[in-house]
C-alpha cells in the first residue's frame, strides 16, 4: 500500500536533492525516524536502497558524457565496501537482538553525520580553495582516497549519510585540480555500489521496509526532476546555509534521541 504522506515526503526531499545536490540520506532518514516514527535501523536500510535506485539514473548520465574518473571510484569503493559490510557484521554481533537493537548508536551516528554535511556544505568552498593554494597532489597517494572509502562505509552503512555532501568535499579536497563536474560524477558513481551493498547488508538483517520504500521513490522521482529544473532559478547562497542549519537542528535532536 502507498502511504500518501511518506510519498510527499519523498517529492519535497527529491527536488531539495535536485535543487542543492544534497544526499537524500542528509535529509530523508532524519524524516522518517522523527516524524513518521519509523525504527532507525530500518529507516536507514530503506533509505540505502532509495539512495542505490535513485542515483543510479545520475550515474548513467555521467558516465555516459564521460565525466566519471573510474580510477577514483575503483579507490573510494575498495576501502569503503568492505569497511560497510564490516561496520554492519560488527553491530550485528555486538548487539544479541541483531542490529535492530543497536538504536542509540545509530541514531547518535546519524546525529552526528548530519553535523559533519552540514560542515561540509558551509566550508565547501574555503576548503577547496586551502586544497588548490597547497595542491597535495593526492593522486600519487591513492591509500589516501582508500582511507575516505573506509570512512563513508562506515557512515552510511550505519547512518545512510555522508555520500553525497561528505563525499564530494572530500574528493575536492584531494583532487583540487580535477574539475568540479568530474568529481561529482565520481562521487555520484561510487555511492551506488556502496548503499546498494549496505542497503542489501541491510536487508539480509531484516531493517528494509519494501511497502516504505517503494511510497518514497512514487515521490521522490518527480521531484528530483523538478528540483534540478528550478535549481538555476534559486540561489544556492539562500539555500545552502538554511539546508546546513537544519541539518545541525536535526542532528543535535538525532543525537540526544
Amino acid at each position: 500500500m502507498v502511504d500518501l504522506a511518506q510519498t510527499l515526503s519523498g517529492f519535497i526531499v527529491g527536488a531539495i536533492v535536485g535543487l542543492t545536490g544534497v544526499g537524500g540520506g542528509s535529509l530523508m532518514t532524519p524524516l522518517l525516524v522523527l516524524l513518521f516514527g519509523i525504527h532507525p535501523a530500518t529507516a536507514v536500510g530503506t533509505d540505502l536502497l532509495y539512495a542505490a535506485i535513485t542515483k543510479s539514473g545520475g550515474t548513467w548520465v555521467h558516465a555516459s558524457k564521460g565525466t566519471v574518473d573510474w580510477r577514483i571510484v575503483r579507490l573510494l569503493a575498495s576501502g569503503s565496501i568492505p569497511s560497510a559490510l564490516a561496520t554492519l557484521i560488527v553491530v550485528h554481533t555486538l548487539f544479541p537482538g541483531g542490529i535492530g537493537n543497536a538504536t542509540k548508536i545509530i541514531t547518535a551516528a546519524l546525529g552526528v553525520a548530519l553535523i559533519l554535511t552540514a560542515a561540509a556544505l558551509i566550508f565547501r568552498q574555503r576548503l577547496l580553495g586551502w586544497a588548490q593554494r597547497h595542491d597535495p597532489d593526492s593522486a600519487h597517494h591513492p591509500w589516501k582516497t582508500v582511507a575516505v572509502g573506509v570512512t563513508l562505509g562506515f557512515l552510511v552503512s550505519i547512518s545512510s549519510v555522508g555520500a553525497g555532501a561528505l563525499g564530494v568535499t572530500a574528493l575536492f579536497f584531494l583532487y583540487p585540480k580535477l574539475p568540479a563536474i568530474r568529481i561529482v560524477g565520481s562521487d555520484l558513481a561510487h555511492a551506488v555500489p556502496l548503499t546498494l551493498v549496505a542497503g542489501l547488508g541491510h536487508w539480509w538483517l531484516g531493517s528494509v521496509n519494501w511497502s516504505l520504500l517503494g511510497s518514497l521513490l512514487l515521490g521522490s522521482l518527480p521531484g528530483i526532476y523538478l528540483g534540478s529544473h528550478l535549481a538555476s532559478r534559486v540561489s544556492e547562497r539562500i539555500l545552502r546555509p538554511t539546508l546546513a542549519g537544519m541539518l545541525v537542528l536535526v542532528g543535535g535532536k538525532l543525537i540526544v534521541f
